[in-house]
């Protein structure tokens, strides 16, 4: 073969190279606990080096390259729509390079549901033989709801640690509760307009509901999503009451007992049907 064209190939297949290596590493970082697709992801990453290092000679094919790499796109996809978590930007810059060790800075940007997120870290690896290692040696964290003192705490702990499998992980629970409560408030504000009142938001963690026929009458539902150091996510709802002193007077005790039959509610039926319930139950519904 003329070794023009064999130039060609060779400059092809490093291109393809760069960029698998690219996908490799934002399938990494972000799912590494999806062992079946990570699995996969490493024995095609080790594949090609082993065919890059081998020569000219046994390589694969550029089209038998672009179809390994439509499939790693497919994987990194389906597990984007899995989790919610779409990354929007990511760059790297090599800050040491010598014979067995690297370090480099990684800028991560996305969005998981209808959360965003910064990251930027140092990953250090380490090359013994045919071995390589890769440990994490500086992280940092924004988040768009870093205002909430659980989530402040969370990152904190995560970037102490240095553990972005759980900042992942945990991102993606949270998350889910977090577009499912902005869904849920959407849902009762288009089905009562005239009832519920969001007052910050479709993104806050309350709602107001309003008796039109009782001036100064409302009830206030909480919805908090807590998450621990850990990462381990739970949403807490409560009711708060505010009731006219003259309808006080006449149904205090249902007024006293209201938050804990919402509780009462919420273990029997869920969230949804629970405010449901509730507005039925106040007189609410037209």
């Amino acid at each position: 073969m003329d070794n023009s064209i064999c130039q060609v190939y060779e400059d092809e297949i490093q291109s393809l190279e760069e960029e698998i290596k690219l996908l490799a590493e934002k399938y990494e970082d972000s799912q590494q606990e999806s062992t079946f697709f990570s699995d996969e992801l490493l024995t095609s990453t080790k594949s090609f080096q082993r065919e890059f290092q081998g020569g000219s000679k046994g390589h694969e094919s550029p089209s038998d390259l672009k179809a390994q790499l439509e499939n790693l796109e497919t994987d990194l996809s389906f597990l984007m729509k899995f989790t919610g978590i779409q990354f929007t930007s990511h760059s790297k810059k090599t800050v040491e390079q010598t014979r067995n060790r690297t370090v480099r800075k990684h800028r991560l940007s996305g969005n998981c549901h209808s959360l965003s997120f910064q990251l930027e870290f140092q990953l250090l690896e380490m090359q013994k033989k045919e071995n390589v290692s890769a440990v994490i040696t500086d992280l940092s964290i924004i988040m768009e709801s870093g205002e909430d003192s659980d989530v402040s705490k969370f990152v904190s702990s995560t970037e102490e640690h240095r553990n972005l499998l759980t900042f992942f992980r945990s991102l993606s629970s949270y998350a889910e509760w977090y577009e499912h409560r902005r869904c849920t408030f959407l849902h009762f504000k288009g089905k009562y307009p005239d009832i519920v009142t969001l007052p910050e938001g479709q993104l806050g963690d309350y709602i107001i509901l309003r008796n039109p026929k009782i001036s100064g009458f409302e009830l206030m539902i909480i919805w908090k999503i807590h998450i621990d150091e850990e990462g381990r996510t739970t949403p807490v709802l409560d009711l708060l009451t505010k009731v006219p002193e003259q309808v006080l007077e006449q149904k205090m005790a249902t007024t006293e007992t209201a938050p804990a039959r919402f509780r009462s509610m919420l273990l029997l039926f869920g969230i949804e049907a629970a405010v449901e319930n509730l507005i039925k139950v106040v007189g609410l519904e037209k």
